[in-house]
């Protein structure tokens, strides 16, 4: 009886997980086509001011454009990124996995249909970025939502898992 509970109970932080992941990607380019059909490229829309701004650009680098001329590399990091979660979200076994699992994975399938479908194409393709905060960095929901992952991670790993072998 034990064990028909934990597969219903991981097929529930499976579906969870996966959930999140295509939760992410839809949010992702479904924000990434509403401003390139709506906004022109190259031209602030504010928001809150200078403070939060719309900015579409074509990003064929990593963060802060680094790396410009390494797309392919991206385009194969991503898809690791993409199969690892997808891997790891069947393999979760408590619900503070699932998020981080969901919006890592999201975030690097939502760039990866942009290196993939965008021009130039074929995992050369340029993501659209389009929030700027500041003149901090430009960057779009998928770039989000792998950061909020990557956070979410680290907090469960080094700060609720050491705390619970401690009471434990």
């Amino acid at each position: 009886m034990w064990l028909h509970s934990l597969v219903v109970h991981n097929r529930r932080l499976t579906l969870s997980s996966l959930g999140v992941l295509a939760a992410v990607v839809l949010c992702d380019q479904l924000s990434k086509w509403a401003v390139v059909n709506s906004l022109e490229p190259h031209t602030p829309y504010p928001v809150v001011g200078e403070w939060f701004r719309l900015f579409v650009v074509r990003n064929p680098g990593a963060a802060f454009s680094l790396g410009a001329d390494a797309t392919i590399i991206f385009s194969v990091f991503q898809a690791i990124a993409v199969v690892m979660c997808v891997i790891l979200a069947f393999r979760a076994r408590t619900w503070r996995g699932v998020w981080p699992i969901g919006f890592i994975g999201g975030g690097a399938a939502g760039n990866l249909i942009d290196r993939i479908f965008r021009d130039p194409g074929g995992f050369h393709g340029h993501v659209v970025d389009f929030l700027s905060f500041w003149s901090f960095a430009i960057f779009n929901c998928a770039d989000a939502a792998i950061t909020v992952g990557v956070v979410l991670y680290l907090f469960n790993t080094l700060i609720l898992e050491p705390r619970r072998e401690v009471s434990a």
